[in-house]
């Protein structure tokens, strides 16, 4: 019998391709997004099921997983939809700060919490979430983004401990950069005159040759979805990889320095 997953964030890069690649490997998707309608590729695929979703709207989110629980046996719940704020704390907004708690934290729990009944009565199921090597290493102008990204690994952690008591499980996708249009899409830049040099800087940090194709990521939390492992963190990407082998090689402070170098040179750290 074909399993199911359900996803979020899933009308464009990683989310989109996680959807192809699971269908493409027998799976039934339910595929959400805010603007289904405007979707001209995943709705032509056999077993593939539509629906919308704004996961910063709680309503919503309860209405569309009733809904989508009535409709199919789901086994998977993989929580992707997110974006990147990134600029200098001083210069967030209000309505800026709240969009990004509601969308990569906010969202993420309430999707969670709404399919929690259902697979515990039933007695199994998976949550994956789609973190970030930004969830265990921090880089300069965005502390924002990483407050959520962070929070999201204690928490997926500590719910890990509950959700076992019923055989539910937890896990976290945490790649590095994707060859997607993230930058240009997913990313919601804030200036500030004091920091312009700064953020040059960091922009300079994501090279295209350093990126990894959005597929090799959909290839790990497909991993993460059938290896039946007792595992909650995969490190997605090579960039992530090396990054999180040095952090753990040389200890959190000295990696911070090193960075902090690496970007604004030796005087300032």
């Amino acid at each position: 019998m074909s399993k199911t997953i359900f996803i979020t964030g899933a009308s464009t890069g990683l989310g989109k391709v996680t959807a192809k690649l699971f269908q493409s490997e027998g799976w039934n998707v339910i595929a959400t997004m805010r603007n289904p309608d405007n979707d001209t590729e995943l709705r032509q695929l056999e077993n593939v099921t539509l629906l919308p979703l704004d996961v910063t709207n709680t309503g919503q989110i309860n209405d569309i997983v009733s809904k989508a629980i009535a409709m199919q046996d789901i086994d998977v719940v993989f929580n992707n939809a997110g974006y990147g704020l990134v600029g200098p704390l001083e210069a967030v907004s209000d309505e800026q700060l709240a969009r990004q708690l509601n969308t990569n934290l906010l969202g993420v729990i309430q999707v969670t919490r709404a399919f929690i009944p259902y697979f515990r009565e039933k007695e199994s199921g998976l949550f994956i979430t789609t973190t970030s090597m930004g969830g265990f290493l921090t880089f300069p102008l965005n502390s924002i983004y990483h407050a959520t990204k962070w929070a999201l690994e204690g928490w997926s952690e500590s719910l890990s401990f509950e959700l076992g008591l019923f055989n539910i499980g937890v896990k976290t996708v945490a790649p590095g950069g994707i060859k997607t249009d993230f930058i240009g899409r997913s990313l919601d830049p804030v200036t500030h005159p004091a920091y312009e040099a700064a953020m040059q800087k960091v922009f300079g940090l994501f090279v295209e040759d350093n990126l990894s194709p959005a597929e090799q990521i959909a290839g790990v939390v497909y991993e993460a979805a059938t290896d039946g492992k007792d595992q909650i963190r995969y490190v997605a990407g090579e960039d992530a990889k090396r990054l999180y082998e040095r952090r753990n090689a040389i200890g959190a402070e000295a990696f911070r320095k090193e960075l902090g170098s690496m970007v604004f040179g030796d005087g300032k750290f």
